[in-house]
């Protein structure tokens, strides 16, 4: 880090970054905070829409033009390179809360025995920037490769030290997640297209563009509809014996639901109400599916959507790892990992359906399930690469049920969801 800037302790701040959060908020101009870098170090500045700028030591890519993105934070201590490539943070600047980070470099791309990535999730950096407090230049890690400024200049990924991310994370909770532009201070201060990410289709972009299968020899066949789905989603379902037939975002599933022994729809990045195709797909199958179906994060939204309820934008959203979750089946508390902007509005539940989990910091939804069908989600990440693992078990009680029905001969459309099924399609054909 001291090859990389110098210590604010040891060299005064510039006089044109003499303004401090106490001063801006006094005077009511957006704040300007400058981190001394360096001679002959690069320079970076995250510049948010709404006028405020952090400048700091650049450790990333040298783009000539700066990065847009929805500027969000996450209060994980640990599990940088599974965040950075976790599909969900795409189109968007990662903030962390957690002040050191590089510290353990980055991992070799080892695969396991399903030809996934060990250590990502997924097959490069998803986040279109990162901003932290401290990068340590210098990594130890007996996995390690190559180190987190080195991996991000490779992949094009602009990258900022010296923010206050405190002060940061202060703005961003009282103004909301807000758009930013993230480059070198020329970059940042030129004008720049304020393009909002969540006004894309980002599932779209996430999604596997063609079916594939995982397992191949699993004794229960799992259609898992690829919103951007993490690694270690196909990872717990293939680990318990299923096989995984990933399927894109909009696929047809009405086509072919008998052959699947059981659907589960993924985590995906953006607003769930750009996902009509698959939304228009689920509320069919809740009509004549018989067969376990289960969701997490944005499948969790998407069957909410699909069984009649709205979503809503919270203002800063739960990223973290640290999140608690109450089981409303059980009131049992659970301590997860989240990674979402948007909330189900379960004010009012459709009938036959009830609300699962509820977050315990603010009350929003954790997840639903039809009191009748074996239909239900959760908006946490049970996989939870980076941990904690306290609510693993959901894919072991998934899985179970999809086995249980397969063994119990249920069928995967019964008599009559046929005949509204195919009343369904010939209405919207």
């Amino acid at each position: 880090m001291a090859a990389l800037l110098a210590s604010a302790s040891k060299k005064a701040l510039p006089p044109q970054a003499a303004r401090t959060l106490a001063s801006a908020v006094a005077d009511k101009q957006p704040l300007q905070a400058v981190y001394p870098v360096a001679a002959g170090a690069l320079t970076a500045r995250l510049r948010l829409r709404t006028g405020e700028t952090f400048t700091g030591g650049s450790f990333g890519a040298d783009a000539p033009a700066a990065v847009v993105g929805e500027t969000v934070f996450t209060t994980s201590l640990v599990g940088y390179p599974e965040s950075m490539t976790d599909p969900s943070y795409r189109g968007q600047l990662l903030v962390f809360t957690q002040p050191l980070i590089g510290n353990y470099g980055v991992p070799r791309r080892t695969r396991d025995a399903y030809g996934l990535l060990k250590h990502f999730e997924s097959e490069r950096i998803q986040c279109r920037g990162i901003v932290v407090g401290d990068y340590a230049a210098k990594y130890s890690h007996w996995n390690a490769v190559e180190s987190l400024g080195a991996w991000c200049a490779r992949e094009g990924v602009p990258a900022i030290t010296g923010v206050d991310t405190r002060a940061l994370v202060h703005i961003l909770r009282g103004q909301g997640s807000t758009l930013g532009a993230l480059g070198s201070p020329a970059a940042a201060d030129a004008a720049v297209a304020w393009d909002d990410p969540n006004a894309r289709n980002l599932v779209a972009q996430a999604s596997t563009p063609a079916v594939r299968v995982f397992n191949e020899a699993g004794d229960v066949n799992v259609a898992l509809v690829d919103c951007g789905a993490k690694n270690n989603i196909i990872r717990a379902l293939c680990e318990q014996g299923a096989r995984v037939t990933l399927v894109p975002w909009d696929h047809d599933l009405m086509g072919g639901l008998a052959q699947y022994d059981g659907i589960f729809i993924s985590n995906g990045p953006g607003a769930p109400t750009m996902c009509g195709a698959t939304i228009a797909q689920l509320r069919r199958a809740f009509a004549v599916y018989r067969r376990p179906i289960f969701g997490i994060c944005m499948g969790n939204q998407l069957m909410g959507l699909a069984a009649g309820l709205n979503a809503y934008k919270l203002r800063f959203g739960n990223r973290g790892h640290n999140q608690p979750a109450v089981d409303l089946t059980t009131r049992k508390c659970v301590i997860t990992s989240q990674n979402h902007g948007y909330a189900l509005d379960d004010a009012t539940m459709p009938a036959g359906w009830a609300r699962y989990y509820v977050n315990a910091n603010d009350g929003s939804n954790e997840g639903i399930r039809h009191l009748e069908k074996p239909f239900r989600s959760v908006q946490f990440h049970p996989e939870a690469k980076g941990g904690p693992l306290d609510t693993a078990y959901l894919f072991a009680e998934f899985v179970d049920s999809v086995r249980a029905a397969k063994a119990a001969g249920t069928a995967a459309v019964g008599l009559e969801g046929e005949e509204s099924g195919a009343a369904a399609a010939s209405a919207s054909a």
